[in-house]
């Protein structure tokens, strides 16, 4: 685990909190054996046991997979276990606020889809894992859901955001698709060339070369297609070398969606691919625990940030964190629900949300659309706050999403009554996702310094004498109000060179 720790610490750039990462790799292992318990079946190795491939910016084969499927597989399996279990579910309700009264959580307050109305669900404690925020970027790999809810949830209702501004990009997206061309492609021997075919990464990265970082692995995609050396926005995965009957074993998914989504067969052609959005760093701080600075409230998986992540995630680490600290959360918040009771909260609380929603339900509407302002914000986003930063486009872009809320306060929709009417909910995601892009564009303008995925062009060099420390977001009137915190130092230190 020690191994595992430093690559995880080495890759966040010594950003990372060190208990958190021991916490990580100590306990990784046995989350692993969990899940394979559960039905998760690995893939194998000639032992019988189970397999690794080698990810990027790790300096040995450990990342456990279910050929190129793992992340399905995983959460098929955990459904199926909720089914087993007969726990109770909510499908299809929209949550618009926490319940909060005299500064402890007391469950959230949901619109009923099916019904349009919007009803209290009363909770000793409440976990928010509702996953990312990619929407608000264009291109990028997220699903529709990723509209920052949880996180803007979270903030609004005076939670602390940690490390906002680390936003990670994929190198590997299929051109003009934003679907991931999985990071084992090239842990199995895939490599990245240019229009000329040539595999660029030698000159980024001599040691590691596809395997680098993915920090590193993308602004040298982004650089290959700035510079001109690629076709259309995009350079290529090559795969036409490996063994056709190794690609059958172990990238089949691969195969399928490249050529379902773009008509190539990976086995004879190359594979456009350009970096997009991936996945936020930062998210709502947690102790290691799960806990959040409000009282019932719990946040894991891609929402949260205990900070073991740092300034880059290490290839492999998404899934272990949700498993690991998914559970933790899990234990924190039942062992919480154990020693309180259940209370209900003042009327006056849902009047208030169903005041707030039915006021944007019906107001009256400019020329804008949500789809006019999301598309903006997304374009932004990425030009601006993207792989390549600097201060004047920060600034560019923080101007522009203050005049993306003001014009979103006179976005209309037409009807927001009837069932599984998708107008108001999805006006509701727009406003989340301009919350929290306020937070990731002001904290990446403040911190004045390279380092991570959050590459300043205009500070271009790591400042450890006064960035070694994480940034704290927390809700103000007009603009979020940041402050800095020590990152956890347990045993390891940059070495010279690092």
């Amino acid at each position: 685990w020690q191994s595992h720790a430093h690559d995880s610490i080495r890759a966040g750039d010594y950003l990372s909190n060190q208990d958190a990462v021991e916490i990580l790799c100590r306990e990784g292992v046995e989350d692993v054996i969990r899940l394979e318990h559960l039905g998760v079946i690995f893939s194998r190795n000639g032992q019988g046991g189970i397999d690794v491939m080698p990810f990027g910016g790790s300096s040995t084969p450990r990342t456990c997979y279910v050929g190129d499927s793992a992340g399905h597989i995983i959460l098929q399996v955990l459904y199926e276990q909720l089914l087993r279990r007969q726990v109770p579910a909510y499908n299809e309700w929209f949550v618009t606020s926490l319940l909060i009264e005299d500064g402890t959580c007391h469950g959230v307050i949901a619109q009923e889809l099916a019904s349009g109305e919007l009803k209290p669900l009363y909770a000793k404690a409440v976990v928010l894992a509702t996953g990312g925020l990619g929407r608000m970027y264009q291109p990028s790999t997220s699903a529709f859901t990723a509209t920052a809810d949880g996180v803007a949830l979270a903030y609004r209702a005076g939670v602390p955001l940690m490390d906002m501004e680390m936003i990670q990009y994929h190198p590997t997206t299929l051109k003009g698709r934003g679907v991931v061309v999985t990071e084992a492609a090239r842990a199995q021997g895939a490599y990245l060339v240019n229009k000329d075919g040539e595999r660029f990464m030698a000159s980024y990265a001599p040691e590691t070369m596809e395997l680098s970082a993915r920090d590193l692995c993308c602004r040298a995609v982004e650089t290959e297609i700035t510079e001109g050396r690629s076709t259309d926005g995009c350079v290529f995965l090559d795969f036409q070398h490996i063994d056709e009957e190794r690609l059958d074993d172990l990238l089949p998914e691969t195969q399928l969606m490249v050529k379902r989504l773009a008509g190539i067969d990976l086995k004879h052609q190359l594979v456009p691919v350009q970096p997009a959005m991936h996945r936020p760093i930062g998210g709502i701080q947690t102790d290691v625990h799960g806990a959040t600075a409000l009282p019932g409230l719990y946040a894991a998986g891609e929402c949260a940030c205990v900070g073991a992540h740092g300034a880059n995630r290490l290839g492999g680490n998404s899934l272990l964190e949700c498993a690991v600290f998914g559970r933790r959360a899990g234990e924190a918040a039942a062992g919480h629900a154990g020693s309180t009771s259940l209370e209900k909260v003042s009327e006056a609380l849902l009047v208030d949300e169903e005041r707030r929603v039915q006021e944007m339900a019906t107001r009256s509407g400019g020329a804008d659309t949500i789809g006019s302002v999301l598309r903006e914000l997304a374009g932004t986003m990425h030009q601006k706050a993207g792989v390549y930063r600097d201060g004047q486009g920060l600034r560019e872009a923080l101007d522009k999403v203050k005049e993306l809320k003001a014009r979103y306060e006179r976005v209309a929709i037409s009807n927001a009554e009837g069932a599984y009417n998708p107008s108001l909910s999805t006006l509701l995601e727009l406003g989340n996702m301009l919350d929290v892009a306020q937070v990731i564009v002001a904290s990446a303008l403040a911190r004045e310094e390279s380092r991570g995925a959050h590459y300043r062009t205009d500070f271009p060099q790591r400042d450890d004498a006064n960035w070694s420390q994480h940034t704290i977001a927390s809700h103000g009137p007009e603009k979020p109000v940041l402050g800095y915190k020590p990152v956890v130092i347990t045993q390891w230190q940059r070495e010279k060179g690092e």
